[in-house]
């Protein structure tokens, strides 16, 4: 393919993905991909002066206006400005060096001074104030003509009406100029969009791709009314046509004065002087981006002084005197080579894509989350798809849509797609347990807790919790030790530790190793409650394990019980006993239950109705201060084993308060309420009663 050839099929290629970002509001590419064929094009046309023509993609801003709003012709150009793709500290020193060389400065002269701003991941738009009024709002458009979206952009909350040049609630219009345009970035925040879609996720309709996407849509949503169900938020970076008004001379002073009159102007910006500054603005503002409510894709620098930037000038489409450094691009395309199922530690099945390496957020990333069955389903991701890949910060990268045209599909007539849909295994790919997801639930998980190696430091931690078994002194680090060498497999292996596999682990003497040892001892004498919390059943806390013992009595009649009879017990609803029976139908987990019954793990078993009859079964009570010999928790066992309840906060519902020394507000909500107050003494005999 010749340079000609090339640089028509760029055009065609950029038009098209132009058309769906600025017309379609349905973007087919990541904004990198965008800019790498942009800057392709930029390159041919450089090299190649006669193949650069007028309506070449860089000889203007990018979009048309969309059918059905008027158009707005813009009294002073909307223009880009340069991007620097050097994300580097580099970036921000070639742009300074370029400045000083413009300006004809030389290295013994003062370091040129810079408004450095976030550059926003939105909507450019400009709005026009007449005597302190909004009367128009438009979008970019093709930098000349843009579209008019005033009744949509009178439902963005943060843009006044009516400016406050002092800052009044009435509004006066003192000192307004007749005519005022400034130019900001509609968005979407993260919280807004994270909400919206909940609630379209909730209502059965499609998601939005992304905050950008949401803030575009709305904005050139034909229909007002549906505009205002997204969410937007405003800020100011500039200005367009002024009359009658004195501007400051630096454009620091300009954001100053426009945050005077009421406009949004973001808090997230500096003056610095020379490269140093620009360097250090562009690392402070990398370092708050995942921090930030909204997206950024960068910082951008401008000439602070306004006689300065004129200057300097403009260079074709774009001002010399302002360029956009950018961070590492957090989306990016590349392949799907394999899809896989990963095991979490509380047994949650994560579908994930194996990725052809891409440089993206910062880092090369091979691997990418699907999240769950469903939305591996929805986006229709498969094997062969190229896929728009996002890493923001730290966190784990995601596939977020499918570039459906470039699906590989079967040379076959109905033109099918090559590879199959994703099918999410019946069995855990770890330890061969049933995979199950519940009707009500997003995520599939493997049942195999207390046997899978996926889950088992979980299971043992969770296990060996002071709520729990109560093994002092297991904690994450020798839990780790334990599984990474093979010596625990199941809890029931603890029980068959001896002193010798234990000093031998690291960081492990023999005294804490005996101590170790004698804390599981202890823990063989437990109660019901405590063996089946300590199981780790789905849904099943602690409070509901302690309703389970007070309700069946012993282990053999919780595990022989159906799903109708576990719904018997007071707050087991159908969810929480579907969890119950599937647990206990699984073969491994009643072997490692008998294992840890056969290494001496007992506990005291009674009739059900056994607390029927205790004077506190049913009564509610509120623990308040320091007792003088029971720990909090001691009292709260022996309340719940006698069938009473512990509450955290005082209410006409509180039948007892038991108060000790410093018992603060609880005991002076008891007094005011009438509830009946007891000291220690007093609970003693009350519960021997």
């Amino acid at each position: 393919m010749d340079a000609a050839q090339r640089v028509a099929a760029l055009r065609r290629e950029i038009e098209r993905h132009e058309h769906a970002y600025y017309v379609l509001d349905a973007p087919t590419i990541p904004d990198a991909e965008y800019d790498r064929l942009f800057r392709e094009l930029q390159a041919f046309e450089a090299a190649h002066p006669d193949l650069a023509t007028a309506d070449s993609p860089t000889r203007r801003v990018g979009g048309r206006p969309l059918v059905g709003f008027a158009p707005v012709r813009h009294v002073v150009p909307m223009l880009s400005i340069r991007t620097e793709t050097d994300t580097e500290p580099s970036g921000a020193q070639a742009f300074d060096a370029r400045v000083r060389r413009e300006l004809g400065l030389i290295e013994s002269d003062p370091p040129v001074e810079y408004a450095a701003e976030l550059k926003f991941d939105g909507l450019a738009i400009n709005l026009r104030y007449e005597s302190g009024l909004l009367v128009q709002a438009a979008t970019r458009g093709d930098g000349e003509t843009g579209e008019d979206v005033t009744q949509n952009i009178r439902t963005v909350r943060s843009i006044p009406l009516r400016l406050r040049p002092d800052g009044s609630a009435l509004g006066a219009q003192r000192g307004v100029p007749p005519v005022l345009e400034v130019r900001g970035e509609a968005f979407m925040s993260r919280p807004d969009f994270e909400r919206y879609n909940a609630r379209q996720r909730a209502l059965g309709r499609a998601p939005l791709v992304n905050p950008r996407n949401g803030a575009a849509g709305s904005i050139r949503q034909l229909d007002p009314a549906m505009a205002a169900e997204r969410p937007l938020s405003f800020y100011v970076y500039g200005l367009g046509e002024t009359r009658g008004w004195e501007q400051p001379a630096t454009h620091g002073a300009v954001l100053d004065a426009l945050g005077a009159l009421g406009l949004p102007v973001c808090e997230h910006r500096a003056v610095v002087c020379g490269a140093q500054g620009l360097i250090a603005f562009h690392a402070r503002m990398r370092e708050l981006r995942d921090a930030l409510p909204f997206d950024i894709d960068g910082v951008v620098y401008k000439v602070n002084s306004l006689a300065l930037q004129q200057r300097l000038g403009f260079v074709t489409r774009e001002p010399r005197w302002a360029v956009a450094h950018k961070y590492p691009a957090e989306e990016m395309l590349t392949a799907v080579e394999a899809i896989e199922v990963q095991v979490g530690r509380t047994g949650a099945i994560t579908p994930v894509a194996r990725l052809a390496p891409v440089f993206v957020g910062g880092v090369t990333v091979t691997n990418a989350t699907l999240h769950n069955e469903i939305e591996a389903r929805r986006k229709d991701v498969r094997v062969g798809d190229t896929v728009v890949v996002r890493r923001a910060g730290d966190v784990i990268p995601e596939v977020v849509s499918v570039v459906l045209e470039r699906r590989p599909m079967r040379d076959l007539p109905g033109d099918e797609p090559l590879h199959p849909a994703f099918e999410l295994p019946k069995s855990c790919p770890v330890c061969g347990s049933a995979i199950e997801r519940p009707e009500d639930e997003a995520i599939a998980r493997c049942t195999g807790g207390l046997i899978c190696p996926a889950q088992r430091k979980q299971a043992l931690l969770h296990f060996a919790g002071r709520r729990a078994m109560d093994i002092e002194g297991l904690g994450d680090k020798l839990v780790e030790q334990l599984v990474d060498n093979a010596i625990v497999k199941t809890p029931a292996d603890l029980y068959k530790l001896g002193l010798l596999a234990m000093v031998n682990l690291e960081r492990m003497a023999e005294k804490s190793a005996a101590n170790i040892l004698e804390a599981i001892e202890k823990s063989k004498q437990t109660t019901l409650a405590r063996f089946i919390f300590a199981l780790g059943i789905r849904n099943v806390g602690e409070a509901t394990a302690k309703d389970l013992a007070r309700h069946f009595g012993a282990l053999d009649a919780l595990v022989a019980a159906d799903v109708d009879a576990l719904q018997q017990v007071p707050d087991v609803g159908p969810v929480v006993a579907a969890s119950i029976a599937r647990f206990f139908a699984e073969p491994h987990n009643l072997e490692v239950i008998e294992q840890l019954r056969a290494a001496g793990v007992s506990w005291t078993e009674g009739e059900p109705s056994a607390v029927v009859n205790s004077p506190i079964a049913g009564k509610t009570f509120v623990l308040t201060g320091t007792l003088p010999t029971l720990t909090r928790d001691e009292a709260k066992d022996m309340i719940e084993a006698l069938g009473g309840k512990v509450a955290g906060s005082v209410s006409k519902k509180t039948d007892y308060v038991v108060a000790g020394a410093e018992a603060g507000s609880k005991l002076d909500k008891a007094q005011a309420l009438g509830v009946a107050i007891l000291d220690e003494s007093q609970f003693r005999e009350l519960l021997q009663a």
